[in-house]
């Protein structure tokens, strides 16, 4: 008599509770978390001309915006709600803060506030995952194919690598760039700069992590790599640490993909802040997209951090230290 196995599929409750509050109140407390984000900013040093906006206020309005998913003019009415609850001084032209957005100057400063923002979680996040994923732009590439004797087109877009805890999908690092390329090169600084934040105990990645100076990496910082083995890969004896991840990979596979399955975590960050700020960009300059990418997981950083309040019970606080906006100078 043949035995039959029932496959049990695994299932995860939803804290509806928790997960209400958090979304009943998300845009007051969005607001309120975004300008202790943006406060510490200051403005850099000018010798003449004339004064420039606070860039604590215009970051604040441009991150705000790309929360609101609303068009620059339809979104001033929110910006004069911050305005009269002290979230910012003054209401600018909403042609200001499309220029704070395709500023180079703001590039660094949003890298810093979205680590920044990730830094609350610290508590909670030791296991991590790798991957990237496409933003698609307003721009499109034109050409006559020969082939096929007629115009073609293709649209262009940008691509995101990241580094997400897997229990609350907060972004620990992040690097924007141009499309195509790879992602293995990313590696080692999404790595890094997590383990300077974060205590580390475990990253899944696809087989296109697979190396073994990225193996390598994860056990310098005192983790362990979950990195699927290409179909050509062997034991060679060059690395030890390789060699023996290979035979955990080929001879415990069951207990081995439990833990790199956790990379479909980096899966659902993608998803979240593509379905909830949209999987396009509106800017038009190549530096306005990166910043539009940034300010995207910014906003989904800040509502990580929200939603963990109702269900972890955490009370977030950012670094008092100055951020100058002379950085990107």
């Amino acid at each position: 008599m043949t035995a039959v196995t029932e496959k049990v599929r695994v299932t995860y409750k939803q804290q509806w509770t928790a997960y209400n509050a958090a979304q009943t109140q998300e845009q007051s407390l969005f607001q309120k978390l975004l300008h202790e984000l943006c406060a510490p900013i200051e403005n850099p040093a000018r010798s003449k001309g004339r004064k420039p906006l606070p860039y604590s206020d215009m970051l604040f309005a441009a991150v705000f915006k790309v929360y609101s998913t609303m068009s620059s003019r339809r979104f001033a009415s929110d910006l004069r709600d911050a305005r009269a609850k002290g979230y910012i001084s003054h209401v600018p032209h909403f042609n200001s803060v499309l220029n704070y957005l395709e500023s180079e100057t703001s590039t660094p400063i949003l890298y810093e506030l979205i680590a920044r923002a990730s830094l609350p979680l610290k508590a909670l996040e030791s296991d991590f995952a790798i991957d990237s994923s496409g933003f698609s732009t307003h721009r499109f590439v034109r050409w006559f194919d020969a082939k096929y004797g007629k115009e073609m087109t293709k649209q262009q877009w940008i691509k995101c690598h990241l580094m997400c805890g897997v229990k609350t999908n907060v972004v620990t690092a992040i690097e924007v760039t141009q499309a195509y390329t790879g992602d293995s090169r990313f590696f080692e600084g999404l790595v890094t700069q997590t383990a300077q934040n974060f205590d580390v105990a475990e990253v899944s990645d696809d087989k296109a992590y697979s190396s073994r100076a990225n193996l390598a990496l994860v056990k310098s910082v005192g983790a362990v790599p979950y990195v699927p083995f290409k179909s050509n890969a062997i034991a060679s004896g060059k690395s030890a640490y390789w060699d023996k991840m290979f035979n955990y990979y080929m001879y415990r596979r069951d207990e081995f993909l439990t833990h790199y399955h956790k990379r479909s975590n980096v899966e659902s960050t993608f998803r979240m802040i593509k379905r909830k700020f949209g999987d396009y960009l509106r800017s038009k300059t190549d530096t306005a997209l990166i910043n539009e990418t940034l300010a995207k997981v910014l906003c989904h950083n800040i509502c990580c951090v929200i939603q963990s309040m109702f269900e972890f019970d955490i009370v977030p606080t950012f670094s008092d230290e100055a951020l100058t906006a002379e950085k990107a100078s």
